[in-house]
This record gives structure tokens, sequence and C-alpha cells, in this order.
């Protein structure tokens, strides 16, 4: 009889530039790979982990270490799976992402189907991705502009100390539209509120995470004031926040690695629309395995940000591509995406 073997790999993966947010700066991100096996077939998926989520190389292989599926007779019983590997410990959702983005890639494969079809989806009504460019210093800004060619929106990371210089000169060499994020770092709601009208006259259409994801009341009375919708990111990470959140954001960045994978970014894209906000599918910093995932659900979304592997020095999956500012999905079954250059001969199934 069949057995759900699970075997695991991390990596510190180079990123192509320097990428600075309003609370840091990174050169490198920390991925863990994980394959599942039954019979023949293998799925993959991925753990993207930035700091502040909590976890790390250790913290995610002690996670796969401590699971047991010898009492799995049908990995296709997804529902009773993916539970069990929720309520086995807390916290953890990047390492669950990894198995749950795993186990639908197996699923799917076995049927024969990509995973979106899954979910009744079509990729084809996917919105355009962004792309991001980090805070930079102004001279550099410059030599990273044409990256941004192929795509429709473009996505800055504000919080630094020149950021309207930022945007004048990406608007001196485009007059596509831009999104911002601030990763929580205006303070004070009337500050953010000047910023966010002087950001309007120049051709923003939306801003991810403005303030601080504890300051709720602020929060509300900005989206109550602001001229463009605000989108929820570090405040929005599992289904059960959207409730919280209804009143004081106008949408939810819905992204694999903080809400434990494909399953509960379906559910939270779903309830989003129930409760009047808008949908943003984005990612971290991933290879094209986490992509590929995110993009399954990417026909759900208003907005798309899923430019992750693009930020790599060298991407270890294949099988996405790239057209008129969408990611577009192989016709392959499963994520449609393979190992590139990943080896996993030293690695032992449990």
């Amino acid at each position: 009889m069949a057995e759900l073997k699970l075997r695991f790999q991390s990596h510190n993966l180079p990123l192509a530039h320097t990428f600075t947010i309003a609370h840091g700066s990174r050169t490198q991100t920390p991925i863990s790979f994980v394959q599942l096996q039954w019979g023949t077939d293998v799925g993959y998926g991925e753990a993207a982990m930035p700091p502040y989520l909590g976890e790390s190389a250790q913290t995610a292989e002690s996670f796969y270490s401590s699971l047991d599926f010898s009492w799995v007779t049908e990995p296709s019983d997804l529902e009773r799976v993916l539970s069990y590997v929720q309520s086995h410990s807390l916290g953890n959702s990047s390492a669950k992402a990894a198995i749950d983005i795993a186990l639908h890639d197996l699923h799917a494969k076995r049927l024969g189907i990509p995973v979106y079809q899954l979910f009744g989806l079509n990729p084809a009504e996917a919105p355009q991705s962004s792309y991001t460019i980090g805070i930079q210093p102004l001279d550099k800004v410059h030599t990273l502009l044409p990256n941004t060619d192929p795509f429709g929106l473009i996505k800055v990371k504000l919080g630094g100390d020149h950021d309207r210089q930022m945007i004048d000169l990406i608007r001196d060499y485009t007059d596509k539209p831009i999104s911002v994020d601030v990763n929580q770092g205006w303070m004070k709601k009337e500050r953010a509120l000047e910023e966010i009208y002087w950001l309007k006259e120049r051709g923003v259409v939306y801003v991810e995470q403005p303030m601080p994801k504890e300051s709720i009341m602020d929060m509300e009375w900005l989206s109550q004031h602001s001229p463009l919708p605000t989108i929820a990111d570090e405040a929005a990470q599992r289904l059960t926040d959207l409730f919280e959140l209804k009143n004081c954001y106008h949408g939810v960045n819905i992204k694999l690695m903080k809400c434990s994978g494909i399953r509960e970014g379906y559910l939270m894209a779903k309830l989003a629309k129930s409760l009047g906000l808008k949908v943003m599918i984005g990612c971290m910093t991933e290879s094209s395995c986490g992509i590929a995932a995110a993009a399954q659900l990417a026909s759900l979304a208003d907005w798309v940000d899923l430019d992750g592997h693009f930020l790599l020095a060298n991407d270890p999956f294949e099988g996405l591509s790239f057209n008129e500012g969408v990611v577009q999905l192989s016709q392959l079954n499963g994520l449609g995406v393979f190992p590139k250059h990943l080896t996993w001969d030293d690695q032992q199934w449990q």
C-alpha cells in the first residue's frame, strides 16, 4: 500500500538586488522546499519566510519533522489531511503553506488537471501583475525602472526619507499606474492622509498598509477620509482577521505564506468579497513554485502582485511564463512548475 511521504530542504536564496522596505533590508531570503510523494506521484511546495513572520529554516524543519502521515490512506482527502496539519501546532503559517501547496499539486496531478480547476477558476481572467521597487537610493532607481517595462502596474515601497522624490522619478519615466506599500511606515494618521492626497495627484491607485497594524482606530479614520483604497497587508494574515478589518480597510492582500496555503487563501478571497472588500493576491520573495501556487487563485483578485520570482538572482523552479503583464501558468497538471536545479538525493523521506 502506498504511503504519503515527505522530505524537505532549506536555502538562503540570493536576491538580484538589495531589497529594502520601511523596517529593514535583505540581500537574500530564507526558503524551504518540500516534496510530498504518493506512489510515483510527487507534489512540490514552498515556504518563504520573511523576518516579520517569525519563522526560519529551523522552525520550518522542526515542524516538518514533527509531522506523521502514516495514518493517511488517501491524500485526496484534502480537508482531513490539511486539518491535521493546521491543528498540529500553533503558528508555522509558511511551513503549513508549503505542505498545503505540495498536497494540492500532488492531488491535481493525480487527477490530471491544473490546481485552479479544483476551484473552478479560469486563469485567463487574472489581472496584470505589478512589479515591485524597494526603497532605493535615488541614483539606483533609474537602473531599476527598465525592469518595470513589461508590467502594467508599478508597486513602490515607501516609508523611507525620500518617498516623494522616488515617486517623481518614476513618474518622469512612465505614466503607468503606481501602487505604494508603506509596510506600516507612517505613524501619524494626519501625515498619512496628507501623503495619500499627494500620491493620488500622481496617479497612485491604492495604498498598502500605511500605518502599524495595531493602529486600528487610526486606520478606520484614515480609510474613511482617504481618496485612495487602503489595503491591509501585515494586518491581515488569517481568515478570521477579515471580520475585524472590514471597517478599517478597503481591501486585503492575501498571501499564501501568511494564511497557510491555497485552501485558506481561496476561502479568504471569497469571504473578503462577501464583506465588500477588494482582493489583492500578493507574495513574498518566492520562487516560481510559490508564485505558481498563488497564481492559481489570481482570477479572484482585483489586483495581483506576483513578482517575487523576478526578484531572485536564480529561480530554482521553472514552468511559469509572462505575457502582457500577466503571470502565465503552463499547460502542465498540478502547479505547472518543476525544479530546475534542486537535487533531493541527500534528503531522506519521512
